[in-house]
C-alpha cells in the first residue's frame, strides 16, 4: 500500500485498503471556517444533538476576519453560540489567522493524522505527512454527529522533482509549472505525492505552498514523505507524538512524472485560470495596480522575509498598492519581532488582519474593474478578488514584492542576494 492508503486503513480500523474502496474513517482534526455556517444547520437537519468528539473540532473565523458586513457578523456570532452549546473549546477567533496555518502553528497537523476542514486547500497538510482534505458543510456535519466520514481510497500520482533551483525560483514556481503542464483537472480525486532530490532543498514553508496548490489540480490530498526537514519542524513546534507511514516497495502509482526544476525560471499563472501558466518573462513590464502578499499559500514568515529583503531601502511604486496579509497571528508576531513588518511598512506596504482577506473577494484589498494584480495566493478566476473585469496573475512572494517596488511585473532574481 501507499502511505496515504495506510493512513486511511488505520483510521478505518482495517489492516489494508485498496484503490477505489469506500471506507469509513475516524477524523483526527475537524475544522469549520466562517463561510460554512450551513455546517451547524446541517448538523441539526440530520438529527444531530451533541457533537461526538468536540475536543477534535475547531471553528475558524478566518475568511471574514474581522466581519465587514452584518451577515458576516451574524455568522460568526452563531458559530460562537454553537461552540458554547456543544462544548467546543477550539474557537479560533478573528485574531488567529487562516485555518490551515493555525492548525500548523498549534501542532495539530502532524504525520499520520486525518485532517478534514471545510476548505479546499486542506491538501496543504500533506507536507507534514498527514492526510488533509477539504469537504462541504454536510460532510463536516456528518463528522460532528459521528466522528467519522466516508472516503474513496484515491489513486496516487507521483511527481518527482530533480535539480537545484536557480536564484529567483521558488516552490510556487514549481507548482505553477506542474499545474500548467498537467492541467487543472488532472488530479481530480487523486492523491499527489512529491518526491525527488529537489525536496531536500525546500523548507517546510515551501513544501506547504506546493501541497496547498495541488487543490488546483483537483487533488483529493497530497503527500510528502516526512524527512529530516519535517522532523526538525515538528521539534520546533514541540510535536513529539506522531505516526510516520511508509509506502511499500514496488507500489504501483497511477501515474509518474519527472520535472527538472533546475532549468525552471520564474513562472506566472495568467488570467483567468491557474493552469494558464507561462514564464514570467513573457509578461515582464505589465503595469500592476496591486501586489498582494499573503494567504495560506504565500503568507508565512519566510514569504514575508523574502519580500522584506526585496523592498528594503526601496519604496512601493506610485500608483501601486502593496497589501500584506500574514497567514496567522504567530506569523504577524514573528514579523514584528524580526523587523520584517517594519521594513515592509516603511516601504509602503499595508498590513491587514491575519486571515484570508481579499483572497476570496469579500474584503480588505478588493480589485476594481481594470485593475491588474499580482498575488502570492492560489486562484485567479474572474471575480476571485473583486471585479470580474480585473486581471489577476499568480506568482511567488518574491515576484509580488519585485512588482510592488517597480509597479510592473518584474523578474525578482536581481533583487535577491
Amino acid at each position: 500500500m501507499h502511505a496515504v492508503e495506510k493512513i486511511l486503513a488505520a483510521k478505518a480500523g482495517k489492516d489494508a485498503v485498496a484503490t477505489g474502496e469506500i471506507v469509513n474513517c475516524t477524523v483526527d482534526v475537524a475544522g469549520i471556517n466562517d463561510l460554512y455556517l450551513q455546517t451547524a444547520r446541517s448538523f441539526s437537519e440530520i438529527g444531530g444533538k451533541r457533537v461526538k468528539n468536540p475536543q477534535n473540532v475547531y471553528i475558524f473565523m478566518d475568511h471574514y476576519a474581522p466581519a465587514s458586513t452584518i451577515m458576516q457578523a451574524e455568522n460568526q456570532k452563531r458559530f460562537r453560540e454553537f461552540a458554547a452549546e456543544q462544548g467546543i473549546d477550539g474557537v479560533m477567533d478573528i485574531d488567529q489567522g487562516v485555518c490551515h496555518q493555525v492548525v500548523i502553528d498549534k501542532g495539530l497537523s502532524r504525520p499520520g493524522r486525518l485532517v478534514v476542514i471545510t476548505d479546499s486547500h486542506t491538501t496543504i497538510h500533506g507536507a507534514l505527512g498527514a492526510f488533509g482534505t477539504g469537504v462541504g458543510a454536510t460532510d463536516l456535519a456528518t463528522i460532528l454527529a459521528s466522528g467519522q466520514l466516508w472516503f474513496r481510497v484515491p489513486e496516487v500520482i507521483r511527481i518527482n522533482l530533480e535539480g537545484t533551483l536557480k536564484k529567483g525560483v521558488f516552490a510556487k514556481d514549481i507548482i505553477l509549472h506542474v499545474i500548467g503542464t498537467l492541467k487543472a483537472d488532472y488530479g481530480v480525486y487523486r492523491a499527489v505525492e512529491f518526491t525527488g532530490p529537489a525536496l531536500a532543498h525546500l523548507s517546510m514553508s515551501e513544501r506547504f505552498a506546493m501541497c496547498n496548490m495541488t487543490t488546483e489540480m483537483g487533488a483529493k490530498t497530497s503527500w510528502i514523505r516526512p524527512d529530516a526537514v519535517t522532523f526538525a519542524f515538528l521539534k520546533e513546534k514541540g510535536v513529539t507524538e506522531y505516526t510516520v507511514y511508509e509506502t511499500d516497495p514496488g507500489y504501483k502509482y497511477w501515474a509518474e512524472h519527472n520535472f527538472d526544476v533546475g532549468s525552471l525560471e520564474p513562472q506566472l499563472a495568467a488570467p483567468h485560470s491557474v493552469d494558464n501558466v507561462a514564464p514570467l518573462s513573457e509578461f515582464e513590464g505589465l503595469e500592476v495596480q496591486q501586489a498582494y502578499l499573503g494567504t495560506c499559500t504565500g503568507g508565512r514568515l519566510e514569504d514575508l522575509t523574502i519580500a522584506a529583503g526585496i523592498v528594503k531601502g526601496r519604496k512601493v511604486a506610485k500608483g501601486t498598492r502593496f497589501i500584506v496579509v500574514p497567514a496567522s497571528k504567530n506569523v504577524l508576531l514573528d514579523a514584528m519581532k524580526t523587523g520584517v513588518m517594519q521594513t515592509l511598512v516603511e516601504a509602503g506596504a499595508t498590513f491587514v488582519t491575519p486571515g484570508c482577506a481579499a483572497c476570496l473577494g469579500v474584503h480588505e484589498g478588493m480589485l476594481a474593474s481594470g485593475d491588474r494584480c499580482i498575488s502570492a495566493s492560489n486562484r485567479n478566476f474572474p471575480g476571485r478578488m473583486g471585479s470580474g473585469q480585473a486581471e489577476l496573475y499568480l506568482g511567488s512572494p518574491a515576484a509580488v514584492a519585485a512588482a510592488a517596488v517597480n509597479g510592473k511585473i518584474t523578474d525578482p532574481s536581481p533583487y535577491l542576494s
